[in-house]
C-alpha cells in the first residue's frame, strides 16, 4: 500500500491485531466439497485451499462475534475455493512473512490475502494476482447535502486526515475549488465531522469511508479518486504451480467482475457499489 505518509487503509495501517508476531493461528472455513484440483494443480493440503493471512483487518479479514473469520477478502478467494472444488482453511501469521514471501518458501500456504498493496518492491519477493481492488481516494458526504464532488465544495470546509494521501490529494486541488481544508488526527474524527455538519465533506482511504458509510447511513460516498493504489492476493513466486492456480484465480476475478457477483460481495462489505473512478 503505497503512500506520501500512510493512510489508514492502503498502507497497512492495522488496528489492534489478533496474532502476536511470528504466532500462527489456525482457522477453518466451509466452502465447497472436495473434489478434484483442475490444471493439475497441486495444494500444500490436499483438499483445502489454504490461506495466509494477519488478522485483524475489517472489513477484509476480521474474526466475527461467532468466532468465523469472514470479510471481502475471505469471500473472494472463497470463489477460488468453489471453482478448485476444494475447503478453505485461514492461517494468521505475522505479516512480514506474508510480504516477505517465506510463507511460501516454508510451504505454510497455498495463497495470501490481506488488503496488499501491489508493490515493485513486493512483487520481487511473491508473484501477484491481477488486481481485485482498487485503493482509491473517496469522498464521504452526508446524505442530502448536495455534494457530490469537489467542484460543490466551492467556499466550503473539506475534512482530510494528517499526513495522509487524501491530504496531500485535497491540498494540490484547494486553489482550483476553492474549499478549506480542516485537519484531523485520525480517519473517525474526520468522518464524524461530517455526520455533524462541522465539515461540508471528507476525503480518505475508499475501505474505511465505505466501512463509515455502512455503519452511519446518513453519509454515502458520492466519488473516488484514482491515487493508483491497487490489491493483489501474493502466490509463491518462480513456481509453474503457483503460476497455474494464480492463473485460475485472475479467471475467476474477471468472471465475477463480468457477471456482477463481485459488485454483489461488494455491496455486502461496503454497502454500496463501487463508484465510477475520477481522476
Amino acid at each position: 500500500m503505497l503512500r506520501a505518509a500512510i493512510s489508514k487503509l492502503s498502507a497497512r495501517r492495522r488496528g489492534a491485531r489478533l496474532a502476536a508476531a511470528g504466532a500462527a493461528v489456525l482457522l477453518a472455513l466451509p466452502a465447497a466439497a472436495s473434489g478434484a484440483v483442475p490444471n493439475g494443480i497441486k495444494l500444500v493440503n490436499p483438499g483445502h485451499l489454504t490461506i495466509c493471512t494477519h488478522l485483524s483487518y475489517k472489513p477484509f479479514e476480521y474474526i466475527n462475534k461467532d468466532g468465523k473469520v469472514v470479510g471481502f477478502d475471505v469471500d473472494m478467494l472463497d470463489l477460488l475455493a468453489k471453482r478448485l472444488g476444494v475447503k478453505t482453511r485461514i492461517i494468521s501469521i505475522d505479516w512480514n512473512q506474508v510480504t516477505s514471501g517465506a510463507v511460501f518458501a516454508a510451504n505454510r500456504c497455498d495463497v495470501a490475502m490481506g488488503a496488499e498493496t501491489i508493490t515493485p518492491e513486493r512483487a520481487k519477493a511473491v508473484l501477484f494476482s491481477d488486481p481485485y481492488f482498487d485503493a482509491t481516494q473517496v469522498l464521504l458526504a452526508k446524505k442530502g447535502s448536495g455534494v457530490h464532488g469537489l467542484a460543490s465544495l466551492k467556499g466550503k470546509r473539506f475534512g482530510v486526515q494528517v499526513n495522509t494521501t487524501g491530504q496531500i490529494y485535497a491540498d494540490k486541488r484547494a486553489a482550483k475549488f476553492g474549499y478549506t481544508t480542516v485537519i484531523f488526527p485520525d480517519l473517525i474524527a474526520e468522518a464524524s465531522a461530517v455526520s455533524v455538519g462541522a465539515v461540508a465533506a471528507a476525503i480518505n482511504d475508499n475501505g474505511p469511508m465505505y466501512e463509515y458509510a455502512k455503519t452511519h447511513p446518513d453519509t454515502h460516498v458520492v466519488a473516488e479518486f484514482d491515487t493508483g493504489e491497487h490489491y493483489g492476493f501474493a502466490f509463491k513466486k518462480d513456481s509453474a504451480n503457483a503460476t497455474r492456480l494464480a492463473g485460475v484465480l485472475n479467471t475467476v476475478l474477471a468472471k465475477a467482475k463480468s457477471d456482477g457477483e463481485y459488485n454483489k460481495i461488494f455491496k455486502t462489505w461496503f454497502g454500496q457499489i463501487p463508484q465510477d473512478v475520477k481522476q
